[in-house]
């Protein structure tokens, strides 16, 4: 009982570092000063399991820019590319966060998240590496859009499962059908290479958004389904082309 509370800040930090995210999660629940303690998102406890954790690579290169504390950190990687659902032609780099497409003839490829969302508010940044070749899309789909097709075309948005901003031609498409320019504004200035997008899934009012350059463009989609989960999707057509995503939770305006 409250002997748990007694232990110097050093002995927890140690103890902490071994646990798994669940087992910490039921931690901050023991007690007032636990809890105080696990939700300091920078201290060691985060600190230790994000070296062990994430690629040295990813925390010492700018990837990480705009997630400010190690525990926002670690929840990025969990939800960051997942390996093991993304065309047979990609692969996930060594950093945990960037996606590499091989350079493959006549094959359009895309890659999910790790996690989905039903509910709440999430944002993250997703930024080209690289060309962008004749289609580049950005958006959500559900587990059951198709992460590989013949030919180039925009995989996410072509079809009922996905919902995509073809960077490209500044068009974008659900159901395999461009849902008009976006944004809506004439001449709007195409995506460079290395700008990061945010996007924005808001899954109370079913809407998805995008702002670039801190700047948001206004909701792209509206009507999304409440009732599938939704994951940070891409899909690609050029040749060792590279895309990286990171997750940074809520939107910061509330």
């Amino acid at each position: 009982g409250n002997m748990a509370a007694k232990f110097p800040v050093s002995v927890l930090e140690n103890l902490f570092s071994y646990l798994g995210i669940e087992d910490l999660r039921s931690c901050s629940l023991v007690c007032k000063s636990w809890y105080k303690f696990l939700n300091d998102e920078n201290n060691d406890v985060w600190r230790l399991h994000c070296v062990r954790k994430l690629a040295e690579e990813a925390l010492k290169s700018d990837l990480l820019a705009n997630v400010p504390t190690y525990k926002a950190k670690l929840r990025a990687f969990y939800h960051a590319w997942n390996p093991n659902d993304c065309s047979r032609n990609m692969f996930v780099k060594g950093n945990g966060f960037t996606v590499h497409r091989n350079p493959v003839a006549q094959s359009s490829d895309a890659t999910r998240g790790k996690i989905g969302f039903k509910a709440g508010r999430h944002c993250w940044e997703i930024w080209w590496e690289g060309p962008l070749g004749t289609v580049a899309v950005i958006g959500i789909a559900t587990k059951q859009a198709p992460t590989q097709c013949h030919g180039y075309t925009a995989l996410i948005g072509s079809d009922d499962q996905s919902w995509g901003w073809n960077l490209v031609d500044n068009h974008l498409l659900h159901n395999g059908d461009s849902q008009g320019n976006y944004p809506q504004v004439n001449n709007a200035p195409k995506y460079q290479v290395g700008e990061r997008i945010r996007i924005i899934l808001d899954c109370e009012d079913n809407t998805l958004a995008f702002e670039k350059n801190y700047e948001c463009l206004g909701v792209a989609f509206r009507g999304l389904p409440n009732d599938t989960a939704l994951y940070p999707s891409v899909s690609a057509v050029y040749g060792n082309t590279e895309v990286s995503m990171v997750y940074l939770g809520q939107p910061l305006d509330g």
